[in-house]
């Protein structure tokens, strides 16, 4: 049966080729069997209508030229079916008021709601009369159909938009060429969904505005802000047609999206700098070339976090400008100083592009807060500030002085690490020894005691890259505050001991007290203490002496029998080799 019952008497032999394409619906959501109806009077002139049930929202009706599809059982008043369109797998298409359904129909539908179920009662008048349909429908035939709306529309309809979320800040909103990524679900008029990105995981990601979409999508879409939530309606003419899709969505079909958008670019956009934070103080800014450390928190443009240095208590450390990063980053890491924080946010193209990488997917906008804790470049020496510096300043620190100083060390951003003064007692070094690190020792030279200044080291002339576990971190440039309080004047490079007058002709002999010809440790080490002690000779500052001591008597037993002889013993203008720091 091909809808006969819907057609007008003059169309009913030709009623086969006059129908409307219709749409294919489930059978387990849209069969709905026959709803009794209460029998009321009834004199058979006009259509009589039982509502059987009505939605409780409903936003329009149907009136008078709208085109509307709907399913249908037709009976007689006996029970006996003459035609379903549930039994065809497909509603019924029509225009009502234009001449394309039987008279009583066309007023039986006026004021449904989508959803809307009703029992329609038409008598022969105004179905098909007299004459009937041949051998389907009798002369004079009450007929019965019970009837459910599944769709509306008139062609003057527009795109509807009801925006139910939208973000208290909106900084941009789409434009026509702009790339989208957005989550929504499809569904019909009746609520039956027929697709959904939630389902698959997966947004949607296209262009708006150039034919990448159908037009009611295009249309619906512009204007939308990051994080906004809408409900767009479209008319098939602005969907797809009286062909539909050829898979789910049938012809004349209105489709509803509820459309969540996460991102939003354009393909000419630059990377965008907010600066949230910058310090009153900025010496320095940031240069190609330079290393950094920062912290930050990645996320996408909807707030969704996908990375944090935070998370994992340590600073990201990279060069800038070279491409060690992606390239909006390194752009957008120019120009910061110390302490800063700023927003970075990149779009795709300057990000990890339509692939995506990890948490990351394709196309997404990133947003980075981040944090500069340190930079500093390969190049860069030791800076040193004077702060105080006494009146009388003659003596200053050089290699082999032996210094006594108190220090603060922190880090660039403030962080202090240690400090002598809380620990209540100076740091005790001899320069030029390896005792401290490089940058420190530079640092330290031709100071004057009571000097007050601020050494800034650089990593590779500090703890490198590597730090020190749970101390420095790696690649850090480290502050020292510091006041030299006492300098020992050390001795001339390459001794441990020098005498302050004439050396005597028989040292070996004063040394020998035992006059045997042979000096062990034990004679050795008395005599250079004596000489010590007495003011005519003097050891290097800042170092075990008896170490000292040590290693000037194994310079001397040349032989390592454990003692000196005449032979052996020599003075250090008497070596002819170099390495022997004594005497």
């Amino acid at each position: 049966m091909a809808g006969l019952g819907m057609l007008p008497r003059r169309w009913r032999h030709r009623c086969c080729s006059l129908l409307l394409p219709a749409l294919l619906v489930s059978w387990v959501a849209c069969q709905a069997p026959p709803v009794p109806a209460g029998e009321q009077p009834w004199d058979g002139q006009d259509v009589h209508i039982e509502r059987s049930f009505v939605p409780e929202q409903c936003a329009r009706t149907v009136r008078s030229g709208d085109f509307v599809r709907y399913h249908y059982h037709g009976t007689f008043p006996d029970g006996s079916k003459f035609d379903s369109s549930y039994d065809r797998g497909s509603t019924f298409n029509a225009f009502v008021g234009k001449g394309q359904l039987i008279a009583g129909m066309d007023k039986a539908l006026v004021g449904m709601c989508v959803n809307e179920r009703r029992f329609v009662k038409i008598p022969p008048k105004l179905a098909y009369g007299s004459e009937g349909v041949s051998g389907v429908i009798p002369p004079n035939a009450v007929l019965h159909f019970d009837v459910l709306l599944i769709d509306l529309w008139n062609s003057e309809d527009e795109v509807q938009i009801q925006t139910y979320l939208k973000p208290e800040k909106c900084t941009r909103t789409i434009q026509v060429s702009d790339f989208v990524r957005y989550h929504y679900n499809g569904t019909f008029l009746d609520g039956t969904l027929f697709d959904s990105s939630h389902n698959r995981m997966k947004t949607y990601d296209t262009y708006v505005g150039i034919g990448w979409l159908i037009p009611g999508m295009d249309k619906g879409l512009l204007g939308m802000c990051v994080g906004e939530k809408r409900i767009i309606t479209i008319p098939p003419y602005l969907a797809y047609g009286e062909e539909g899709d050829g898979k789910e969505i049938p012809g004349q079909a209105s489709l509803v999206f509820d459309v969540a958008l996460l991102d939003l670019h354009n393909p000419k956009d630059g990377i965008a700098i907010e600066n949230q934070q910058v310090p009153e103080s900025c010496e320095r800014k940031s240069q190609t070339g330079d290393f950094l450390r920062y912290h930050y928190n990645g996320t996408l443009l909807d707030g969704t976090l996908f990375d944090s240095s935070y998370s994992r208590n340590h600073t990201y450390d990279t060069y800038i400008g070279k491409g060690y990063v992606i390239g909006g980053m390194d752009e957008g890491l120019l120009g910061v100083c110390i302490g800063e924080k700023r927003r970075i946010i990149i779009p795709p193209h300057l990000g990890y592009g339509e692939e995506g990488r990890g948490k990351i997917p394709g196309s997404a906008v990133l947003v980075f807060d981040i944090h500069v804790i340190d930079f500093h470049n390969p190049l860069d020496s030791v800076n040193i500030t004077t702060h105080y510096k006494p009146s009388n300043c003659t003596v200053l620190s050089k290699k082999g002085d032996y210094l006594k100083y108190h220090y603060n060390a922190s880090l660039l951003d403030g962080t202090l690490l240690e400090s002598t003064i809380s620990l209540g007692k100076t740091y005790n070094v001899v320069l030029g020894s390896g005792q401290v690190v490089l940058g420190m020792d530079m640092g330290l030279r031709d100071m004057c005691v009571g000097e007050r200044r601020t050494v800034v080291v650089p990593p590779h002339l500090g703890y490198g890259e590597a730090g020190v576990e749970g101390e420095v971190p790696g690649s850090a440039v480290l502050v020292f505050d510091i006041e030299l309080l006492e300098l020992v004047s050390g001795l001339p490079d390459g001794y441990m001991f020098v005498w302050h007058g004439d050396v005597s002709p028989n040292l070996f002999e004063e040394i020998d007290k035992d006059n045997n010809g042979e000096v062990f440790l034990e004679e050795f080490s008395e005599y250079i203490q004596a000489q010590v002690d007495s003011g005519k000779g003097k050891l290097a500052p800042g170092f075990d002496s008896a170490k000292i001591v040590k290693n000037m008597f194994t310079n001397q037993d040349r032989n390592g029998d454990g003692k000196i002889t005449a032979e052996e013993f020599k003075l250090k203008d008497q070596e002819t080799t170099e390495g022997h720091d004594e005497l």
